[in-house]
């Protein structure tokens, strides 16, 4: 092993040391350190650097120390009352501040963006966090194959859980999904408010990873407020983002605007 290798695999296990990290995907650890190791000018520098990036892209979104164990006993407990299962998702939703945002609209969210997308047999959720929970709110059958993806494998072992609890006919699994981008052919693919965060790792990161996606429509969604609840100039900036993303590409496009979340349903022509 050269000593850059050593460096670098020092660099996972000291950031996978972290209570914080430990169930972050090993594989976005090692390509973020790897970075940061190029570009810092000590391996301490880089540690410190390649934490600061996990932040930014996924743990600042962690609203709250999640016990996956007790929201499992949860929705067994309310298994049988389909009032009371739901409530028992939007509280464990309250847990990733993605989700917590969209649980003003979340009556809304899904029956309106996707009144129009049939047929649906397979759906990928990329960069997913606890949007999965939301599957009472989704318009989809138990036939629907569900696949979904996110760096946390704890939150992935626990909508494999969710999955198995509801018959969801699909699999959760920890990826990175900008280094290792999914290419399976799917009817619909949800990136919800995802982007903006793979670009604070790589600023090419929207385009190569809506290239890679093979999917019929894409339901792409922003946020519309800061995480310090600042909302000036965020509808402006990310239509303007979209539009550069859309630019160039067949795509038919329908644009929804709600209270806490911008959205858009792409027809792509795949």
């Amino acid at each position: 092993m050269t000593d850059s290798e050593e460096q670098l695999q020092a660099l996972i296990e000291a950031v996978s040391s972290s209570s914080k990290y430990r169930q972050v995907s090993p594989d976005l650890i090692r390509s973020v350190g790897q970075r940061e190791l190029n570009s810092r000018s000590s391996w301490k520098a880089a540690v410190k650097a390649t934490k600061n990036k996990l932040h930014q892209v996924a743990g600042a979104y962690q609203a709250s120390k999640s016990d996956y164990g007790q929201a499992l006993t949860l929705l067994r407990e309310k298994a049988d009352s389909p009032a009371e299962f739901r409530e028992a998702c939007r509280q464990i939703m309250h847990w990733h501040i993605s989700t917590r945002e969209r649980l003003a609209i979340i009556d809304d969210f899904f029956t309106e963006t996707l009144l129009n997308v049939t047929p649906v047999h397979t759906v990928l959720d990329v960069a997913c966090g606890l949007n999965p929970i939301a599957w009472p709110w989704m318009p989809f059958d138990d036939q629907v194959n569900y696949i979904a993806y996110d760096i946390y494998a704890d939150t992935m072992n626990f909508v494999q859980d969710f999955m198995r609890l509801t018959g969801i006919n699909g699999r959760a699994e920890t990826r990175d999904v900008l280094w290792d981008p999914p290419t399976q052919p799917v009817d619909l693919a949800f990136i919800l408010k995802t982007l903006p965060c793979l670009e604070k790792l790589e600023k090419t990161a929207a385009t190569k990873l809506i290239d890679a996606i093979q999917a019929r429509y894409l339901l792409i969604s922003y946020p519309v407020t800061s995480l310090g609840g600042r909302r000036k100039g965020m509808i402006t900036n990310y239509d303007h983002h979209f539009r550069n993303l859309a630019t160039g590409r067949r795509w038919s496009v329908e644009r929804f605007e709600f209270a806490s979340e911008l959205a858009y349903l792409v027809e792509t022509g795949v």
